[in-house]
């Protein structure tokens, strides 16, 4: 049994969305993938995504503007918190700080994770964060709104090993996704090698980033045993140890999921 606790199902061949989500959650079921975290990326999303949940129990989806989306619009908590307002609705996000492609003024972005973080710990539903060229100010500000009380995931991690520790610290679940099975992803195979079990989950981000051997092309849930697989492979531990360590994480973390 295994988790894909972050995948935007609603992204997947949109113009075909009702015949395609069928066959992707089937072929994910056939490899063993039972559950599905899908993440919201604009607040528009979110009629879409709780339609998903309403076809599929097995499907979660979040609540949350990616900090790529919409630049210098600022949510507040209080709307956040009216939105998430659906027992579908398990956790807060995507959001966090990414100076990659950002330019000029950034404070909008960090208000916005902030109003993010409020609502999260004010309904009681774990964070999902994005992070990108800016972890220094992301712990900064989860320490300064005081995140671990509510805690999260680091959703797709590629930061070093002291960055991983950090945000431990701060009751935040480290998730791998198909980069770490990359050739270039030296550093961060090091990391899935030692961070703590009770600390990992698998994600596919699908429909991008997906792993080898199918790197290039869309990426589905199903893939989430990829990554699971290769990782129990470093660790040099049957794939079914990665798989049930992620799925006890996955509904511990998302106390609302229903397993």
């Amino acid at each position: 049994m295994l988790v894909d606790s972050h995948c935007h199902l609603n992204l997947l061949n949109q113009a075909d969305l009702q015949q395609d989500i069928p066959t992707v959650l089937a072929k994910a079921k056939e490899r063993g993938v039972t559950h599905f975290l899908c993440v919201s990326v604009t607040l528009d999303d979110l009629p879409q995504l709780l339609a998903i949940t309403r076809q599929y129990k097995n499907v979660f989806a979040s609540v949350g503007l990616h900090p790529n989306e919409q630049p210098g619009f600022v949510p507040t908590a209080k709307e956040l918190i009216a939105l998430a307002d659906d027992k579908a609705i398990i956790a807060i996000g995507e959001t966090g700080l990414d100076y990659y492609r950002t330019e000029g003024d950034i404070i909008w972005q960090q208000e916005r994770f902030r109003q993010h973080i409020r609502a999260a710990i004010a309904c009681k539903k774990p964070l999902i964060i994005h992070m990108r060229d800016a972890a220094a100010d992301t712990l900064r500000i989860l320490r300064e709104e005081e995140a671990q009380q509510i805690g999260g995931v680091m959703h797709c991690f590629t930061e070093n090993w002291e960055i991983a520790q950090q945000a431990m610290m701060l009751n935040f679940a480290i998730s791998f996704s198909g980069i770490v099975t990359f050739k270039s992803a030296a550093t961060l195979q090091e990391i899935a090698k030692k961070i703590p079990l009770d600390k990992m989950l698998v994600e596919t981000d699908s429909p991008y980033l997906a792993p080898s051997p199918y790197r290039g092309q869309q990426n589905v849930p199903a893939y989430v045993r990829e990554v699971a697989a290769f990782i129990a492979d470093l660790r040099g531990v049957p794939v079914e140890t990665i798989a049930t360590a992620t799925t006890d994480n996955f509904f511990r973390l998302f106390s609302r999921a229903v397993r």
